[in-house]
């Protein structure tokens, strides 16, 4: 008997923090909830009045004192208010609620209620705007970690990719590499399952002219011919995907990356054309440049960087990731101009042909190499180097000294079940948390 009445009373706490759950702030419900209250009462009233005319007005017939028992006038009228009045906003509570799961259950993919969804939708609507500057598996990860706290996200990614799918559709179709804005998309992502997985698909070995491509490669460049705008097949792609937030190509021009590079044990350099070139070829990078060298940024990018509450550089490739979005001046010039949180995110590991022995200190001087100093507000560093990294890459080591110079925040961010790698949660969880200690509480 205690066990049923334990379990009556588990049930009713559920249901009731459920039931006031739809009366929270910001949910946007309270607003027609009344009206439809006000509604029916109206409808109420009339139905009343008609009902107290022929009561009055009939003569005497068998189902008037019916009618006198169903409107309990046998108790006292404000007893009789608070029975209709309880039993009324129940039954429009419980008619509102079953309308809502009968329409939305075909849109509902998750098993969590509709309120949850609404909630988590409502908050993260209301989430801090957002600039990411990267490219690569590096930023996807960020965008993972980030999309469960806020909406209002911005992946500004480099177009100077030319190896693999996006290389071959570049130079075949004369479009701009789709590869790492499909990442993006595919991170941003509210339902990562079947479509998201066939938007990476990537064809596999055979004697087809498909083989190596990915299917999302293939399906923004199929869009980018018909709509022809890059950018709107790109908006049209997130629309497929249910995205919530925005990629955008830092420059729509056609730029390729060019490198200096010092071979090793040797004093001479030699010039890297193309992105995916600079890494195979064995040496340290001096510098990297654009051609053209002066692209015009997408302007989309120019505002929501001004309108940023936090941008964050980073992680990714440094010198084919990274540095291609800060070479286009107009967009270094904005990020310098944002009132926005400036934090540059160290990548957790080196990467083979572009950061071989580079510790955290040699990845900002390479950044202020490049676009100057004083670019950024704050560094975020890996402290935790657990896990057996792959042949040939090494952890990123902040040094002590860096603490004179810069502000450093070091923090456990390394995946434990991919070392090397940034994990997406923990990443996403600090960045906030800085945020929050500059603005204040966030609203969430």
């Amino acid at each position: 008997m205690m066990g049923k009445l334990s379990l009556w009373l588990k049930r009713t706490r559920e249901f009731l923090s459920r039931f006031f759950l739809w009366f929270t702030p910001g949910i946007g419900v309270k607003r027609w909830f009344i009206l439809v209250l006000v509604g029916v009462t109206l409808l109420g009233s009339g139905l009343a009045y008609l009902l107290l005319d022929v009561y009055r007005t009939a003569p005497d017939t068998w189902w008037l004192p019916i009618l006198s028992w169903i409107a309990l006038r046998f108790l006292p009228r404000p007893v009789r208010a608070l029975i209709f009045g309880s039993l009324g906003f129940g039954l429009i509570f419980a008619g509102i609620m079953g309308l809502n799961r009968s329409i939305l259950a075909p849109f509902m993919r998750t098993e969590r209620s509709v309120v949850d969804t609404l909630a988590s939708y409502r908050r993260r609507g209301r989430g801090p705007r957002i600039v990411v500057i990267g490219g690569g598996h590096g930023l996807s990860t960020l965008l993972r970690g980030l999309k469960e706290f806020t909406h209002n996200l911005t992946a500004v990614v480099t177009v100077a990719d030319d190896g693999g799918s996006s290389g071959r559709l570049r130079d075949s179709m004369g479009i701009l590499p789709p590869g790492d804005i499909r990442n993006c998309l595919a991170a941003l992502s509210n339902d990562e399952t079947l479509i998201t997985q066939l938007f990476q698909y990537r064809f596999a070995d055979g004697d087809g002219q498909l083989e190596g491509h990915s299917f999302g490669n293939l399906f923004i460049s199929a869009l980018a011919e018909l709509t022809g705008s890059f950018e709107e097949a790109v908006a049209e792609s997130g629309r497929v995907l249910s995205v919530n937030g925005r990629v955008l190509p830092s420059t729509l021009h056609d730029v390729r990356l060019v490198a200096d590079k010092t071979l090793p044990n040797l004093t001479r350099e030699v010039r890297v054309h193309g992105e995916s070139r600079i890494p195979q070829i064995s040496g340290q990078v001096r510098r990297v440049w654009l051609e053209p060298n002066n692209p015009s940024v997408f302007p989309a990018v120019i505002k929501a960087t001004l309108q940023a509450d936090l941008v964050v550089i980073g992680p990714g490739s440094l010198y084919t990731s990274i540095l291609p979005n800060l070479l286009v001046p107009d967009l270094a010039a904005a990020v310098r101009a944002s009132q926005a949180l400036k934090i540059f995110v160290v990548n957790v590991a080196t990467q083979q042909g572009e950061t071989d022995t580079y510790t955290c200190g040699d990845h900002i001087r390479a950044l202020e190499a490049h676009v100057g100093k004083g670019f950024f507000d704050m560094v975020v560093c890996n402290n935790r180097y657990e896990g057996k990294l792959p042949q040939g890459v090494e952890w990123v080591i902040p040094e002590e000294a860096l603490d004179e110079e810069y502000a450093i925040y070091r923090s456990d961010l390394a995946d434990s079940d991919s070392p090397g790698q940034h994990d997406a949660g923990k990443l996403a969880k600090v960045l906030l948390d800085l945020l929050q200690e500059r603005t204040g509480p966030l609203v969430l």
